[in-house]
């Protein structure tokens, strides 16, 4: 990155734009599946632009406003200042604006249309129960999702996702009234009803499982190469320990956010009981600190075995914690 931290190539470009054909792909389903009419096609495509547009160039308004988040200085906030300005210096990249969310669930989440107009947002939960190698840790996360352009796909991909999901519910109505209007002489309504009904299923769930693909994968890639920023994968595997735990303690009212915001935060905010962990957004904490435990041996942290699986991690979080000197 310009001569300073190397980081990995993700392939970000290429993800993004194969979510995009993904995502108009299931659009255009819906629009066959409810009546294929040339007159609905304009809706189908403005809907689908609109979102998108509107997510992409508002991306950072619009999720620091859903969580109520308030910019803070630097005399207000001089540990997040220092941290973030200092990484940013070492990745060679623009500084992004630094918010707090007047929140008791530990999280945090990075957003804006790119590198130049990004946000880091940290939650107050996060800064009480965290310390500042472990807050480290979490910002090099964050600002990897900025300098990697996840923040764009993310808010995309919500948008785009969000716009499925509505899709399947609202043009049930009308696609199914347009091909009944349209082919009653020859039966053909009752495909478009059949057609219907599968979009109200089917779509929100495509949707879901496409967001939590590339949620998940983000979320490894972000682990990586924040770890190479910080060089110090240890302090984000315990910062991830921690917010699972406050996060079980002290969950985020599902109605306090939407999903394209607890997608873009480094640990879902939802309690996850379940089903509902199968459309998680996010990994396994324990797969994410296996890894890093594995990169912390790679780069030759003491004491850590590389060879660590994953279901020998519950162990390894003491084995963690007499490393590092982290406090619960």
């Amino acid at each position: 990155m310009n001569g300073k931290t190397q980081l990995h190539n993700h392939y970000n470009g290429l993800k993004t734009a194969l979510l995009f054909a993904i995502m108009w792909a299931i659009i255009m389903i819906i629009w066959w599946a409810t009546g294929a009419s040339v007159n609905t096609l304009g809706y189908y495509v403005i809907i689908g632009l609109g979102a998108s547009f509107v997510s992409y160039w508002f991306s950072d308004k619009l999720a620091i406003a859903s969580m109520h988040a308030q910019p803070v200085t630097e005399q207000q906030a001089p540990e997040l200042y220092r941290i973030v300005r200092e990484l940013s210096q070492k990745a060679g990249k623009p500084m992004p604006r630094i918010y707090v969310a007047p929140t008791a669930t530990p999280n945090a989440f990075a957003t804006g249309r790119n590198e130049r107009h990004a946000a880091v947002c940290c939650t107050q939960g996060i800064l009480r129960i965290l310390d500042e190698r472990e807050i480290r840790g979490v910002l090099g996360h964050e600002l990897m999702h900025v300098y990697n352009h996840d923040i764009r796909t993310s808010a995309i991909a919500g948008a785009m996702a969000t716009v499925i999901s509505y899709l399947g519910y609202s043009l049930m109505y009308f696609g199914n009234s347009t091909r009944s209007n349209r082919d009653s002489d020859n039966g053909a309504g009752a495909l478009g009803a059949v057609g219907a009904m599968l979009s109200v299923i089917l779509a929100p769930i495509a949707a879901s499982l496409i967001q939590m693909a590339i949620s998940r994968t983000r979320e490894y890639d972000a682990d990586e190469d924040g770890s190479v920023l910080t060089g110090d994968p240890l302090a984000l595997a315990s910062a991830l320990y921690k917010i699972e735990n406050g996060v079980a303690a002290n969950p985020m009212p599902p109605t306090a956010t939407d999903r394209s915001v607890a997608a873009m935060m480094i640990e879902s905010p939802f309690s996850a009981r379940g089903i509902s962990k199968m459309f998680s957004t996010h990994p396994p904490t324990a797969d994410r600190i296996a890894r890093l435990q594995q990169m912390a041996a790679a780069m030759g942290a003491p004491g850590v075995n590389a060879g660590m699986t994953t279901g020998e991690v519950g162990s390894g979080y003491a084995q963690l914690y007499s490393q590092t000197g982290y406090r619960r």
